[in-house]
This record gives structure tokens, C-alpha cells and sequence, in this order.
């Protein structure tokens, strides 16, 4: 985050977005309370006064920010395209590109923490099943505007979501666009075949 915009934005705020930024790279485990507020610009004492559950209850609102940006990226990719199978197909397309231009780094702004909590930390895990959730809406929006019946549009858009973040996941480790394309356009076909 460039320093003219850190100092625009509140303590608050660039807590929330260090958090969220720090916790997609390595995890909640991985997100030390001192850098934390050090890159955030803050001090300890003011991420105690805006959050009082303290990390915990910081890495909850960081999830929430994660989930938000990342449904902007899919807002912009199905919308792109009228016809849904398109627009899948664009969602990873534009996923591909953002991957490659933070060198591979920014993924899925919740895959790390949601897996380091899965049976360990119930707020987290909550909030992270609430991200998938909102994502899962997102595309099952788009394909029941298309006319898709209702527990088609659900299942499909379940299957877009898990397969765009495996691939995403994919794509991260072998520093490629191709798992997140080739994904697209066999997700592309299969919300296609639902047509005929």
C-alpha cells in the first residue's frame, strides 16, 4: 500500500487492511501482532481500543475486508459477459492476471486462515465459511439471471467457486496462469452444457 493512501485511510482501516493482506500471505498464525501495527503505522494500544477481542477479533473484520475485495473481482468478471459461461470464464481470466501481477502472491484472501482454523478457532472458521458463502451467491446471482433453475444455478455455483480457488491455489504455486485459465474454460463449458 503506497504511504500517501495509509495515511488517508484510519488507524482503524489500515488495520483491518494489514491484517487482511498479512493473514493472505501467511495465515493467522503466521500474522505476529508486532509487525502487524508496525506496517499498519499503529500501536498496540489502538488495535486493543478498536478491536478489544484483540487479534482474534481484528483477523474477523480482516476476513471480512478479504471477502469483500474479493467479490469486487468477481462482481467485475461476471459482469463483464452477459452470457454466464463467458463470464466465468472471464472471472479467471481476471483472477490470472491479478495473480501474476502481485507476483504470485495475493491469492485467495482467506484459503490460508481457513485452513490453519478449520476445528481450532470457530469465529475465523465462521467468517471464512461466510466469504465461500457470499461467492457462492455471487455466481449462483448470475446464472439464476440467466434463467437457470434454482438448485442448478446453487450446485454450479459451488462447483465455480471450488474450482477456481483449487486452481487459483494451483496457479500460486507453480507461478502459472494456465491452472486458472484452463479451469475457466472447462468451467465455461460445463455452465454452457447446462443450456442444451
Amino acid at each position: 500500500m503506497a504511504a500517501a493512501t495509509k495515511t488517508a485511510l484510519g488507524t482503524r482501516d489500515r488495520l483491518v487492511r494489514t491484517a487482511s493482506r498479512l493473514m493472505q500471505h501467511g495465515g493467522y498464525e503466521n500474522t505476529p501482532v508486532k509487525q502487524l501495527v508496525r506496517e499498519a503505522e499503529a500501536t498496540l494500544g489502538s488495535l486493543y481500543h478498536f478491536f478489544p477481542g484483540g487479534k482474534q477479533e481484528l483477523a474477523v473484520a480482516a476476513i471480512h475486508f478479504g471477502d469483500e475485495e474479493f467479490a469486487g473481482l468477481l462482481r467485475a468478471g461476471l459482469s463483464s459477459h452477459a452470457d454466464p459461461a463467458e463470464a466465468v470464464e472471464a472471472v479467471a481470466a481476471l483472477l490470472a492476471r491479478e495473480l501474476e501481477a502481485s507476483d504470485w502472491r495475493d491469492g485467495c484472501p482467506v484459503t490460508a486462515t481457513a485452513l490453519e482454523t478449520v476445528g481450532r478457532l470457530p469465529e475465523l472458521q465462521a467468517a471464512c465459511a461466510q466469504a465461500f458463502a457470499h461467492w457462492q451467491h455471487l455466481v449462483a446471482a448470475k446464472l439464476l439471471a440467466a434463467g437457470h433453475p434454482e438448485p442448478e444455478a446453487r450446485d454450479l455455483a459451488i462447483t465455480v467457486v471450488n474450482t477456481l480457488e483449487g486452481a487459483e491455489m494451483t496457479s500460486q504455486v507453480t507461478r502459472s496462469r494456465t491452472p486458472l485459465l484452463v479451469a475457466g474454460r472447462h468451467l465455461a463449458r460445463l455452465v454452457a452444457s447446462y443450456r442444451d
